[in-house]
């Protein structure tokens, strides 16, 4: 009999130690009792109830939405503080620039929400706008602490990228802006769909700065969670969650699997 090594071992352990609480979860979501901790017999009843609760159902869409448009705004923006950060020459203000742009990256949510709650609240009182916090709000401040993330993921692939390749499109006649959505922006097409797919997942999840950039008109998923634990936690959090797993975990089968095809693809091409 083989004999498992330390590295196995310890792999093992990390596994089950990172997804044994899911698999519970999944578990205690077909219980049929009210508490979550006393086992009552197989049942789906929650998941009928999840669907019937139009206060989880509206976060849910709330939070699906911020999320689109924040990750889809932190790219542009994320990718034009990237360009500068490689592109321009070294200078103060480059580097100030840079320092500013990975700040939110080591700066407590705490701290990011609370500054921005004092932003929005001093815009409303000298310029009357935004009028409420709401879903604009929130879009804003995602966007704001996301794009630091896709800056930090796209820069690092522009900093491999072979710039002969652009000089060449330029020599033969195109404009700065014709080469750069021509010939960078499919050369940074990965780094840009893992900067979004990344704020995409930060944005979904976060808690701390939408509950100080959001007002009564606006309620996004992690907060009503929060507020339901607080109260005892529900089995429709359960069911919730597990759907949430496995939406997670299809995403991600059908990820590996259009890039294993894709690959086989190219080598099949290469032979």
């Amino acid at each position: 009999m083989k004999k498992l090594s330390f590295s196995t071992v310890m792999l093992w352990l990390g596994l089950i130690f990172l997804y044994a609480p899911m698999f519970i979860l999944i578990f205690y979501s077909f219980n049929a009792s009210k508490l979550v901790t006393v086992w009552g017999g197989f049942s789906a009843k929650w998941y009928m109830e999840l669907f019937k609760d139009q206060q989880i159902l509206d976060a849910v869409w709330t939070s699906l939405e911020i999320a689109f448009l924040s990750a889809s705004m932190a790219v542009v923006l994320g990718t034009m503080a990237a360009f500068v950060m490689t592109r321009f020459r070294r200078s103060w203000a480059k580097l100030s620039l840079s320092n500013m742009i990975t700040a939110p990256l080591v700066m407590p949510e705490v701290i990011t929400g609370l500054s921005l709650l004092l932003l929005f609240v001093h815009m409303a009182d000298m310029i009357g706008w935004p009028a409420e916090r709401g879903r604009l709000t929130i879009w804003l401040a995602h966007s704001t602490f996301c794009a630091a993330y896709v800056a930090v993921v796209v820069s690092s692939r522009l900093r491999e990228l072979d710039m002969s390749i652009e000089e060449a499109a330029m020599d033969l006649g195109a404009t700065p802006f014709k080469t750069f959505f021509l010939i960078t922006v499919p050369m940074i097409a990965p780094a840009l769909t893992a900067g979004w797919l990344l704020s995409f997942s930060l944005s979904l999840d976060d808690l701390v700065i939408a509950s100080f950039a959001s007002g009564p008109g606006a309620t996004t998923l992690p907060m009503v969670v929060f507020s339901s634990v607080r109260l005892g936690v529900s089995p429709k959090i359960n069911a919730l969650a597990t759907l949430i797993i496995m939406a997670v975990s299809l995403m991600a089968f059908l990820s590996w699997y259009f890039a294993r095809r894709a690959e086989k693809k190219a080598k099949a091409a290469m032979e």
